[in-house]
């Protein structure tokens, strides 16, 4: 079953430009909104691949942070 995220996008001269909103660093461009979607499931692709990696090789300690 696939995720359902939240594409926003906007026109930047000749490129419709754009980002996942609920998945903060995913953004990609293309000529066409069919383009665009392509290569932001690229990109989230890319990021999960990435993220599993950094996954594999973090170290992890508790930390207390200020409410």
């Amino acid at each position: 079953m696939a995720a359902r995220f939240t594409l926003e996008y906007w026109k930047d001269g000749n490129w419709l430009v754009g980002q996942v909103r609920e998945v903060p660093g995913v953004f990609s461009q293309g000529r066409t909104l069919q383009e665009l979607e392509e290569n932001i499931r690229d990109a989230y692709q890319l990021m999960l691949k990435e993220r599993r990696v950094i996954r594999r090789r973090a170290r992890r300690r508790p930390i207390a942070l200020p409410a």
